[in-house]
């Protein structure tokens, strides 16, 4: 499987993730400086909510089908060619697997043969509908929802539609404006708004099992039930009755408290002889643009600063002006071109291994990597501290030779 994982076009997940985003940022510009059209006109917006496990479908005169509780299939455990799955799950199943169907059913229960037939083709692996303990694992009651603009409409939705789900939503919903005397809306899918429910296939996806329709919670018929529901609110501003819409169950309520799990910070500690921000490897004398700059520190759990600080950075690139005798920050944690590594050790030690990226057209001159950080030291009477601390590396310079 690890053989068709994607990557993306750059050389790895960083260089992907910014060959991706530069292309979307152009062509969003490009669009933006291209537009002749400026959106005028009243603002609305209808929103209800609606138990998806429970929805009736008109198909036709004759033909009215429902949703289901939800349920994830066998597929769903595959992942995708960007994110596969582990041991022995494959996508496109449509029968389900005895020795992990018995695991199911062991530490999970088995699901009823009301929501087995629901779902057919689908194999389910996890029928979170029926699983409430200690909350239920999946939603029943979601949010819809349209915004209007003028001449524009922002379909939200609460879930990934597929390509051809979000064209048949998007067509369904312009033709219910027309037939109400708002012709040439441009109506557009906003995804994973207000509540999230993975995926939304069509019908036809459905049928061959693949991941987007393992994780199609609702039943082979959601996209149809999604289509019928987002119509009515359509047709609730084209006609000025949003008033007359019903709310809908409102959600539940669920007191959580202190529920988690995600394991307890347990308390640091440095080698003999350390102290935390050390250097254990520090950065060459000097470097170029398109070099790594890297340095590695006696580190701590980066949860310490996360939980227990507004507001943090964990590392910064600074250059030297020797004008004003002084340091100044050029680049931090939220720089593209910055890395933070964090690798856990034993006993409570770890070390943070920090990369500066160096662009091109990076100003030449003298430059130094800082990293900040907390540790959790125990005191007395179960209570423990998260005290401050600070690395850096030695002064290095930028050249051209």
């Amino acid at each position: 499987a690890t053989m068709c994982m994607a990557m993306g076009p750059g050389n790895d997940m960083f260089d992907s993730t910014r060959i991706i985003g530069q292309n979307i940022y152009f062509k969003a510009r490009e669009l933006y400086e291209q537009a002749s059209q400026e959106v005028t006109g009243p603002l609305s917006s209808a929103h209800q909510w609606v138990n998806m496990s429970d929805v009736s479908v008109e198909l036709n005169a004759t033909h009215t089908v429902k949703t289901c509780k939800p349920a994830l299939g066998h597929s769903f455990a595959a992942g995708t060619i960007d994110g596969v799955g582990a041991f022995n799950f494959t996508q496109g199943s449509v029968e389900g697997d005895p020795f992990w169907d018995e695991i199911r059913d062991q530490l999970l229960g088995e699901p009823s043969n009301e929501t087995k037939a629901c779902h057919k083709p689908k194999p389910i692996l996890f029928s979170t509908g029926e699983m409430t303990r200690p909350h239920p694992w999946h939603p029943d009651i979601v949010d819809i929802q349209i915004a209007a603009i003028g001449s524009l409409a922002i379909v939200a939705v609460p879930g990934e539609f597929t390509t051809m789900s979000g064209r048949r939503l998007r067509e369904a919903v312009k033709r219910e404006f027309d037939s109400h005397g708002t012709p040439k809306m441009d109506v557009v899918i906003a995804g994973l708004c207000n509540v999230y429910t993975h995926y939304i296939t069509t019908y036809e996806e459905y049928q061959v099992q693949r991941y987007e329709a393992a994780s199609t919670i609702y039943g082979p018929h959601t996209l149809s039930a999604y289509i019928q529901l987002y119509r009515g609110l359509a047709r609730a501003i084209a006609t000025n009755t949003v008033q007359d819409l019903p709310r809908g169950p409102e959600p539940p309520i669920f007191n959580i408290g202190n529920m988690t799990l995600v394991p307890p910070l347990l308390a640091d500690h440095v080698p003999a002889n350390k102290t935390f921000g050390d250097v254990l490897q520090d950065v060459r004398q000097q470097y170029r643009a398109a070099d790594v700059a890297e340095v590695t520190f006696i580190g701590a759990n980066p949860r310490n600063s996360a939980e227990n600080v507004t507001e943090h950075n964990f590392l910064t690139v600074e250059r030297y002006a020797s004008t004003s005798d002084s340091w100044h920050v050029v680049q931090n944690d939220a720089s593209w071109d910055t890395r933070f590594f964090w690798t856990k050790g034993l006993r409570g030690q770890s070390n943070v291994t920090i990369e500066w990226h160096i662009p091109h057209g990076t100003e030449l001159g003298v430059y130094r990597i800082r990293y900040f950080g907390h540790y959790k030291k125990k005191l007395s009477n179960n209570r423990a501290a998260f005290i401050p601390f600070e690395g850096s590396s030695s002064a290095f310079e930028i050249t051209t030779l």
